[in-house]
């Protein structure tokens, strides 16, 4: 009977160290969640080859997605380029009372008539200063970025990289929302031109918008 108490006991601590391993190996960064474009997806054999190279920069693809439009753009973009990904998550998730852009009571109205709203984010990029390249995503909120963007911005250095932003919208472009963003960041990142997207936008306007910007991301 020892023998086998002393057994099931070394099973359980087994199953018990395996269990908080994997709960330790969560990350808010999914790396490497990009895959190869396939030819029949519809692209080119050009497109195929971007970001696979595994001498080129490190990119961060870092976006925040409420109706999951940007979340689509952030996720084709990883794809294609076999970049990380990251959520931008509030620390108080909005609901769909806080994002009633008709009532100027809302949450998310009061945040974007509040210049120094600055929403809390529930986690962060522990290894920022390992990225060359940060696409960042999100949606336009009255002419604008959301204010959760700020607090990202602000939350990190950004010297010596390059950012590409990009937005999603049935309408608005992305017009002086980049603008102000910009503004956030110091000098010392370079900031290249972004541009919109509407919800249905496909997987191969993303890979040639992409192939379209002027830096060396092979």
């Amino acid at each position: 009977m020892r023998i086998w108490r002393s057994v099931l006991s070394s099973i359980c601590i087994l199953g018990l160290s395996l269990f908080f391993a994997a709960c330790g190996t969560n990350s808010p960064v999914q790396t490497g969640s990009g895959r190869s474009l396939e030819k029949n997806d519809g692209y080119s054999e050009e497109a195929d080859t971007i970001g696979q190279a595994g001498n080129g920069p490190k990119i961060l693809v870092a976006y925040f997605s409420c109706t999951g439009n940007t979340k689509m753009i952030a996720e084709y973009t990883a794809e294609i380029l076999q970049a990380d990904l990251y959520e931008i998550i509030p620390e108080i998730a909005y609901t769909d009372d806080d994002l009633n852009y008709s009532n100027d009571k809302s949450c998310s109205s009061i945040e974007q008539n509040d210049i120094s709203a600055r929403p809390a984010i529930s986690s962060s990029v522990e290894n920022m200063g390992d990225y060359d390249i940060v696409f960042l995503g999100y949606p336009i909120w009255w002419g604008e970025a959301p204010k959760i963007m700020n607090t990202f911005l602000e939350s990190y250095s950004f010297e010596g990289k390059t950012i590409i932003p990009f937005c999603t919208s049935g309408s608005s472009g992305i017009g002086s929302s980049a603008e102000n963003l910009h503004a956030v960041v110091s000098d010392e990142a370079e900031w290249l031109s972004g541009t919109r997207f509407s919800g249905n936008t496909s997987k191969e306007n993303v890979a040639e918008w992409i192939q379209s910007i002027d830096i060396d991301i092979k």
